[in-house]
């Protein structure tokens, strides 16, 4: 049964539960009561089993289908290594907090229902679980421990708050210090430990590449192609055929270019600029991946499961096979390549007059790289710019155009995050060798203005149009929060201007302008970010607070997001005039999943990267053990101060190491006080540290606080 047949029935089922004639079924009834045939009757138990899980149905304790309980709501459960947890709800603003006697056996990732208690804890509404719906965690990646007769998994994730038992007879040849991954078979209850069984052994904790593998493994990230997507992706060849070119506006002699990294293979955007009057001409130029990864295809399915490309520390797993990533589907020097392109006529003072969406055939004349564009533009250096002397005028033009648009953002309150990320160097064996700041410069804040430009440009388009579409949005942050932010920023003498009820994006923007240049910059502006909601993927277009705009979406990169894929299909279609009635529907019915799916993919690969992150920078500390460094308190809590190195490195000083004097934790104010001496730790506070101790199965790197320069010196600003 195709995917819109499947949702109609769905429906169907729906509209019968909410019938007021409607008796109670179990499935059985059900069926009969619809006229399923035989052949049907698995689609249907799937469509059911669909509806329970997005709480549209609920299930009776005798196995009857109901309308769903208005008292209760449907999420995912993420557990905490203390026991309690939330359920996330979609649509709600804050999760709900389970406390650890109300879990009633739901496991981290669980799609669950909860009922609202009555009362309130702290900040946030109590739920209890009633009904696990869904098991969201079949496998879990860990180090096995053996004892004589059975042995244990020690869970790497630490959501998963307990280990696993393991019967002698499910070790699977496993020994003491594998990374194991071992498959539920019991999920336990409040007396019993869940149990399970070894069905793969990754390596021996120690081994070169296991703790990646590990994490790469622990969020089900998939690795490997299966060979019928290969196969289908090496069928698009790597010449573009005279059919394809049909019909396409044929941009071949437009001169243009692409930038991007060194190491870059997967090449998919570029861009040309001329002028004509005071007006710059500005394409932005991207592959047409949708030519080669038809809709509902093996590749297609592929790529939507994975969501998106990861960029781990050691290694990419990409969202499509490098054959097409890397080949047809990479915008090349001197080749033939099909591109969405996005022709904008822009004024003076950097508003879109004019612009045309259209398929395109393009030829990229030069592969520059960042360096090298950064060496014309900012360094001046000579050679670079005989090297690329045809080429030096429109540079020269795409950072003018450049800083005219990040200036009309900036009036308007766009918020640019200009602070160093972090790159991870890796000796041959995967040991963290140096962490190194990634600097932004001239040549990538010139794609970076570009690919804004365009995307803002395709969103606004295709919200007039008012077609089903998918938009990258960003809603405006929780005040508690802001609240927060200001009282870190008060510290270094910094202010926030903002109502009770919302703050402008501009307040945000005025501060990073305060704090650029100063030591506590990359500090404060990761702070000011973590302040924010996430940004994610809907199909709603309810604005972007980060970039202060009221439309924009995700068109510039479909090589490594789905969304961007997605949308690349919907704007070819309308160019072709083949978005009729049909396929609008169609695309109505598709888009709420593929943005939701979209946007938790995203939040797998982020944690995924995060938690490699995490992982080396504690091997890197454990070689600077007993050294001393300059940090920056970065959080306050209950059980420690959180102290972040210059290098980004983040560890705690545990409150029992505080000598000399009690201390009192005020939750409100977020500092620590000596009962006695009255000696204060505030949020921003500069302190010396020492490195005490790393733990690399947590991933935590433990401080002590230097008050005797008893350490030896590393350099603070490393």
């Amino acid at each position: 049964m195709d995917k819109d047949l499947f949702e109609k029935r769905k429906k169907l089922i729906c509209e019968l539960a909410e019938d007021e004639m409607y008796v109670p079924m179990k499935e059985k009834e059900m069926a009969v009561f619809m006229q399923v045939s035989r052949e049907g009757r698995a689609e249907f138990s799937r469509a059911l089993e669909e509806l329970l899980k997005e709480g549209k149905l609920s299930l009776t304790a005798k196995g009857r289908y109901i309308k769903p309980d208005e008292s209760l709501m449907t999420g995912i459960f993420i557990s905490n290594a203390r026991g309690f947890g939330f359920v996330e709800v979609e649509g709600r603003e804050e999760d709900l907090f389970i406390p650890e006697t109300r879990v009633n056996g739901a496991f981290h990732n669980d799609t669950v229902q909860a009922r609202l208690l009555s009362g309130q804890r702290g900040k946030r509404q109590e739920a209890e679980i009633v009904r696990i719906l869904n098991r969201g965690t079949r496998q879990v990646v860990g180090t096995y421990q053996a004892s004589e007769n059975f042995g244990f998994v020690l869970p790497d994730n630490s959501k998963f708050a307990s280990d696993i038992f393991v019967p002698k007879e499910g070790a699977g040849g496993a020994v003491d210090g594998h990374k194991v991954i071992v498959e539920l078979t019991d999920y336990g209850d409040g007396r019993r430990k869940p149990e399970g069984k070894v069905v793969e052994i990754l390596g021996h904790a120690n081994d070169p590449g296991v703790d990646i593998l590990s994490i790469v493994r622990g969020f089900g990230l998939p690795v490997e192609f299966e060979e019928k997507v290969l196969r289908q992706a090496q069928r698009a060849g790597s010449e573009v055929s005279e059919a394809d070119m049909q019909g396409r506006e044929d941009l071949r002699n437009v001169c243009m270019v692409t930038i991007d990294g060194e190491d870059a293979k997967d090449l998919d955007d570029a861009v040309s600029l001329t002028r004509e009057g005071n007006d710059y001409l500005l394409g932005v130029h991207i592959a047409d991946v949708a030519n080669y990864v038809q809709e509902n295809s093996a590749l297609d399915r592929e790529a939507l499961k994975r969501g998106t490309s990861v960029y781990l520390v050691d290694r990419v797993i990409p969202m499509l096979p490098h054959s097409l990533s890397n080949g047809i589907c990479s915008l090349n020097e001197g080749v033939d390549r099909l591109a969405l392109s996005c022709l904008m006529r822009i004024d003076a003072k950097g508003e879109v007059t004019d612009y045309n969406i259209t398929e395109s055939v393009i030829r990229v004349d030069r592969r520059m790289t960042y360096t090298s564009v950064k060496r014309i533009l900012e360094d001046g250096d000579a050679a670079e710019r005989e090297k690329y002397s045809s080429l030096v005028p429109m540079l020269e033009q795409m950072e003018e155009l450049a800083r005219i648009l990040r200036a009309r953002r900036k009036k308007r309150g766009s918020i640019d995050f200009d602070f160093p990320e972090t790159k991870i160097l890796l000796d041959g064996t995967g040991h963290p060798v140096e962490i190194m700041p990634y600097e932004r410069n001239t040549a990538t804040r010139i794609i970076e203005d570009f690919m804004l430009l365009a995307n803002e440009t395709v969103a606004q388009h295709f919200y007039w149009l008012e077609l089903p579409f998918v938009y990258r949005i960003h809603d405006t942050p929780e005040m508690e929060k802001i609240q927060q932010l200001g009282i870190f920023i008060s510290n270094f003498g910094y202010g926030l201007k903002a109502s009770k009820e919302e703050i402008h994006p501009k307040e945000i923007q005025k501060l990073l302008g305060k704090v650029e240049g100063t030591p506590e910059e990359a500090l404060i502006s990761r702070l000011a970010l973590r302040s924010m909601k996430r940004a994610k993927y809907s199909v709603e277009c309810s604005g972007h607070f980060g970039l202060a705009c009221r439309y924009y979406c995700h068109f510039t990169s479909p090589i490594r997001r789905y969304p961007d894929l997605q949308i690349h299909r919907i704007i070819k279609e309308q160019l072709r005039g083949r978005l009729n009635e049909s396929r609008v529907q169609h695309y109505q019915a598709l888009l709420p999943q593929t943005a939701e799916h979209s946007s938790r993919m995203e939040r797998r690969a982020e944690e995924a990267e995060r938690e490699t992150e995490k992982l080396k920078k504690t091997e890197y500390m454990e070689d600077h053990i007993g050294r001393r460094f300059e940090g920056v308190i970065s959080g306050i809590t209950g059980w420690g101060i959180y102290v972040e190195l210059p290098n980004t490195v983040e560890g705690l000083i545990r409150i029992s190491s505080l000598t000399g004097d009690s201390y009192y934790y005020d939750e409100s104010n977020y500092e620590m006080t000596g009962r006695d001496t009255g000696r204060k730790y505030k949020l921003g506070q500069r302190i010396a540290v020492i490195v005490e101790g790393t733990d690399s199965f947590t991933r935590t790197v433990d401080f002590v606080e230097d008050d005797y320069g008893r350490g030896s010196d590393e350099a603070g600003s490393q």
